[in-house]
């Protein structure tokens, strides 16, 4: 089944005007400015958080200039984030292509990242509604904590599955339990409809990055991602938590406390990836994403009436749980 067809299908027209909104406020006359949003608006992706929007807004009631500018503006807060996250991380490469910070320089990136930021600030003021502001606003503040909360972890949050939930959270999740939430809200549904929106999207965005996670336990040829990059980054994801909470596993515990403090070889993250797949570390962490699934159908069954809304959003689902990249 073509997945991406059957997602876009009931919006293709308000998704086409989105990207016209979009790659139309990412453009500058400034040079080095200009350049640098052209080398951003070029990685396009599959604008699953913006179709989010849409499809909520559609499903209670007509996607509106509202609900575009409120696409665009988290979409813009999304890239910001990216932007900064790069330089945080120290990152060469996004979505395929050099980073804006490895592209120019660090000043540069923070500044770019903060035009970009003001820019979502302004298509969210468009919207004139104060719900969908302080939306934003809030989701500003928990990708901020998300991603203070994770490096910190690194260090002194121990092996802790409950920890990793809320990482992954602030971080993805709650980029697409925003993104639903303004969809429902910019089409005024109502407070309990939104809620069941946000909670759908939340369980989206949990799935998404589940499954971003368990990429890192295979090999490039077969998945599209380093094999323990992750790791080597410091972190420790679902699979690797579960085993190492099941097992108690003296070696790996110190192998994993390597992970934390960035002083692990290529072999023992090769060691620990290995044990995790050994011992049930991908199935723990494909049933969960199994509940999730079963709990975001439930939004499906009770909230959309439309068929071919119906079909969007279950394929959104199967295409989250089931991607290979």
């Amino acid at each position: 089944m073509d997945f991406l067809k059957a997602i876009k299908s009931p919006i293709i027209n308000e998704l086409s005007a989105f990207v016209s909104l979009f790659n139309q406020s990412l453009q500058h006359t400034d040079g080095t400015l200009s350049d640098a949003l052209e080398h951003i608006r070029q990685r396009g992706g599959k604008r699953m958080r913006p179709i989010l929007t849409l499809l909520m807004a559609k499903n209670f009631g007509e996607v509106s200039e509202v609900t575009q500018n409120a696409a665009v503006g988290l979409e813009l807060l999304h890239t910001a984030s990216l932007v900064h996250d790069d330089v945080v991380d120290e990152s060469k490469e996004r979505r395929g292509q050099a980073s804006v910070n490895a592209s120019y320089n660090n000043k540069v990136a923070v500044l770019v990242g903060d035009y970009i930021l003001s820019t979502a600030l302004l298509h969210v003021a468009y919207t004139c509604n104060n719900r969908i502001i302080q939306s934003l606003a809030e989701l500003g503040r928990t990708l901020s904590k998300g991603e203070i909360l994770q490096l910190n972890n690194y260090i002194d949050g121990g092996i802790s599955e409950e920890v990793y939930y809320t990482v992954i959270q602030q971080k993805t999740a709650s980029l697409f339990s925003t993104c639903a939430q303004i969809g429902a809200i910019s089409a005024h549904a109502t407070d309990e409809e939104i809620a069941a929106a946000t909670d759908f999207g939340n369980y989206v965005g949990m799935i998404f990055q589940i499954r971003d996670d368990i990429f890192d336990y295979f090999d490039s040829k077969d998945i599209g991602k380093p094999t323990g990059n992750d790791m080597a980054e410091g972190k420790l994801t679902l699979p690797a938590l579960y085993v190492l909470n099941q097992t108690h596993d003296k070696e790996m515990m110190v192998i994993a406390n390597k992970v934390k403090h960035h002083s692990v070889s290529t072999e023992e993250i090769a060691r620990l990836v290995a044990f995790s797949k050994a011992n049930g570390g991908i199935e723990y962490a494909e049933e969960k994403m199994q509940e999730m699934h079963q709990k975001a159908q439930s939004f499906v069954d009770d909230y959309v009436k439309s068929s071919d809304i119906q079909l969007a959003l279950r394929s959104y689902l199967d295409f989250v749980i089931q991607r290979v990249n």
